[in-house]
């Protein structure tokens, strides 16, 4: 039987849901920016292609930096008025969002795989991890608030601009605006260019409706970036993204002395040493590969004690093995569920050429080229175009002028490094210069308890993997994977809010001055 598209599942389907569910910010041609207070058709039109099957859709409609200057000096204005607004009825509103958002979630999700994507289980927990983290914080924000001498920690004196990555639209990105206006805040956030808008712009629909102070634009960020990090009057900066990105927020926000939070990325590893519970590793390399890899806690590099490699590949190699990959909409019957796969496409053809480069980059240099799949391993509709789509690779031993020796690819592309003492364990699993989380497998608890300190990474796991967490667990990373205030749990309510200190506030985090670290 010849695989086909879920019915009611289409992108013209899928649109015009969007069409109907907010169409005050959609239009039969595009999208809309939701710039001082209303929906407006500013900004440049574009078109953008679909990873899943290469096909175009509308792209984000891009302003410049004078648009994007009015929007925030609005924005600003509206803070003024939101962050007086009182704490019940913050509440009250962002739980009114948080319930549209839900009833729209499969919508929500939908938007997730077409323009990213993400597996239909993967885009679902997208969704569900944003609005199940925020119910949270509406059960907590009092506490969190409230100060030992029954005062209480205030707005901060502008609204937040954020500038999210596209992986992970609701989660990271809808789920910190929707704590930071609970704190008081009006928000800004632009769009990612390489996709998210479209769910990001019927999610903020959702959360104008419920009467929450939001702006949402789209633009190239070396064109409006002065505006959404350097304005006067602007609270905090709120950026997921790569390491050279968040070097030049960094260098814009050197003399304000304003909040920040800068998520930079890292290369996350995992050691293996004197280990022997292969059946639990495997289970924990298989979920490793959701998404493609295609996220800030993803471990693409293995540090692996030499005596150890052939259970180690042994076991590895069979996890390859039984990876499901493909189009996330395809179906063999109209009335089957929608397949439970691995992972879809990365993000982009020019993604998928990049990591194919950097594989055989490695080999020339080298490097023993370990596995690569081939796309007929995968699922696809006839004649599809698959130039997103990549098959999981890995290398031994790569050099340490490969690219990536330092990097993290950011797709199914792995490295092994061997190792023959502890030192040149930690040296291997330290090669990024700072990383948000690693992992250790030992069957010797002392031997990880030793060790871990030394370790560059902001959460470190035994025996198993370390993620952002929800709820009350915190977030944040060492060295060069992070710069400023850390997040989650209680620490995201104290980014973005003053204690009687106000600026001068010490917090988590790592700034010029001083690196502070919380239980993690």
């Amino acid at each position: 039987m010849t695989l086909k598209i879920k019915p009611g599942t289409s992108w013209d389907d899928t649109y015009a849901r969007c069409l109907s569910a907010a169409p005050e910010a959609f239009t039969p041609d595009g999208l809309l920016n939701l710039v001082r207070g209303e929906w407006h058709a500013v900004g440049t039109p574009g078109e953008h292609t679909t990873p899943v099957d290469g096909s175009r859709i509308p792209g984000p409609p891009r302003i410049g930096i004078d648009e994007a200057a009015t929007a925030v000096d609005f924005a600003i204005a509206q803070h003024h008025t939101w962050s007086r607004t009182p704490l019940d009825e913050r509440k009250a509103r962002v739980s009114a969002a948080v319930d549209s958002l839900a009833e729209h979630r499969d919508l929500l999700a939908l938007l997730l795989v077409w323009e990213i994507g993400k597996p239909w289980r993967a885009a679902c927990a997208d969704v569900d991890r944003a609005l199940d983290g925020v119910r949270w914080y509406l059960d907590n924000i009092e506490r969190q608030l409230a100060l030992p001498d029954g005062s209480h920690r205030t707005p901060l004196p502008g609204p937040v601009s954020n500038i999210a990555s596209w992986n992970y639209p609701m989660s990271v990105q809808v789920h910190a605006e929707l704590v930071q206006l609970l704190a008081g805040n009006a928000v800004i956030a632009k769009t990612p260019s390489q996709g998210g808008f479209h769910c990001l712009t019927l999610a903020h629909a959702l959360m104008h409706r419920a009467g929450l102070p939001v702006t949402l634009l789209s633009g190239m960020g070396s064109k409006i970036a002065d505006a959404l990090i350097r304005s006067p009057g602007l609270g905090a900066l709120a950026f997921v993204g790569g390491r050279a990105n968040g070097r030049r927020a960094a260098t814009s926000l050197a003399d304000l002395n304003r909040r920040h939070f800068l998520e930079q990325e890292g290369l996350n590893t995992w050691g293996v040493w004197d280990y022997s519970d292969w059946p639990a590793l495997a289970a924990h390399l298989r979920k490793g590969f959701e998404y493609a890899k295609q996220r800030c806690t993803a471990y693409p590099r293995y540090v692996v004690q030499r005596r150890q490699f052939p259970a180690f590949l042994e076991t590895y190699l069979a996890v390859l093995g039984n990876l499901r990959f493909g189009h996330p909409l395809a179906v063999l019957d109209a009335d089957a569920p929608l397949p439970e796969l691995d992972f879809g496409p990365v993000i982009h053809a020019a993604k998928a050429t990049e990591l194919a480069r950097h594989f055989d980059d490695a080999i020339t240099s080298r490097a023993v080229p370990l596995h690569r799949g081939t796309l007929a391993d995968g699922t696809f509709l006839p004649d599809q175009d698959v130039s997103a789509y990549t098959a999981p690779a890995c290398v031994l031993d790569p050099p340490p002028n490969w690219a990536l020796h330092h990097a993290e690819p950011f797709g199914p592309l792995d490295s092994i490094v061997l190792v023959d003492t502890e030192s040149e364990l930690l040296a291997a699993m330290n090669a990024g210069n700072g990383s948000l989380v690693a992992s250790i497998a030992t069957d010797d608890p002392a031997f990880a308890a030793r060790i871990a300190p030394d370790i560059l990474a902001f959460k470190v796991g035994v025996n198993a993997p370390r993620s952002r967490g929800d709820r009350e667990e915190v977030f944040g990373g060492l060295g060069a994977s992070w710069k400023g205030a850390f997040v989650g749990g209680d620490l995201l309510v104290q980014a973005v809010s003053y204690g009687p200190e106000g600026a001068d506030e010490k917090l988590y985090g790592n700034f010029p001055g001083y690196s502070l670290y919380p239980s993690r």
